[in-house]
């Protein structure tokens, strides 16, 4: 399969990761991506920069050498009720969001609350991704979620670091199961994302494709093969809304 893209990766701004944005960006032209995503985590993440860093996204070129690097946030969101930790007016700005459920920043409920988090998440306008749908931590209902992105025209991730041997969100397979056969029944599709915290681990999805081959998954609905099949999701593709 072919893969060009990588919308999940952080730099060290994001308090727990371990290279620059150039490092980031050399890693990606190396492995001969077309389009990176550089998404810092937002404010509430214990160690993570502040919201003027996402204000000043401005100043960084987009095209490196015929690689694309695109510059968003990967949110946290906060209740059950799906706010986030960056204002909308701040998202506006932004040339891709994902949004995500991470311990340091909400405690796992029941799998209603669980669930309408990412419901509530997912109705804001400027969410393009919701990352690591997988947390063993967070049970969650799929098909409302798969349901979901699909009316909003927002990509769900299968997350190649919660697929590793080491990951601490539990072993995320039969969950992924679930949500790939919703996904395939209302055609609905995914994105693979690394969630590189070092360089070495740019474009790498390796666990993602295994995960994917094994259940059949059509490539069609995976958007990592084209840019052009990635543009109607990213919001700095789309018109400013």
């Amino acid at each position: 399969m072919r893969d060009i893209l990588d919308l999940h990766t952080h730099t060290i701004v994001s308090g727990h990761a371990y290279n620059t944005i150039n490092e980031m960006v050399a890693a990606a032209q190396r492995k001969g991506l077309e389009l990176l995503g550089v998404t810092e985590h937002a404010p509430k993440m214990p160690g993570s920069c502040n919201s003027i860093y996402f204000a000043n996204f401005r100043v960084l070129p987009r095209k490196r050498d015929g690689l694309t690097v695109l510059y968003g946030a990967e949110l946290n969101i906060l209740d059950y009720e799906g706010h986030v930790d960056l204002s909308e007016e701040m998202l506006r700005e932004l040339d891709l969001v994902i949004a995500s459920l991470h311990i340091p920043c909400i405690q796992p409920g029941t799998k209603e609350e669980n669930t309408r988090a990412y419901l509530k998440a997912m109705e804001n306008p400027y969410l393009n991704i919701v990352g690591h749908p997988d947390d063993v931590r967070y049970p969650v209902e799929y098909r409302p979620i798969v349901e979901c992105a699909k009316e909003h025209g927002i990509l769900l991730e299968v997350n190649n670091s919660s697929l590793k041997p080491e990951s601490f969100r539990g072993d995320p397979r039969e969950a992924y199961r679930e949500m790939l056969s919703l996904c395939r029944e209302y055609q609905q599709p995914i994105v693979m994302g690394s969630d590189a915290h070092v360089d070495i681990s740019v474009g790498v999805h390796a666990e993602a494709q295994k995960l994917l081959e094994e259940v059949g998954f059509p490539e069609e609905l995976i958007v990592n093969t084209s840019v052009d099949k990635i543009k109607s999701y990213l919001n700095y593709f789309k018109e400013k809304r």
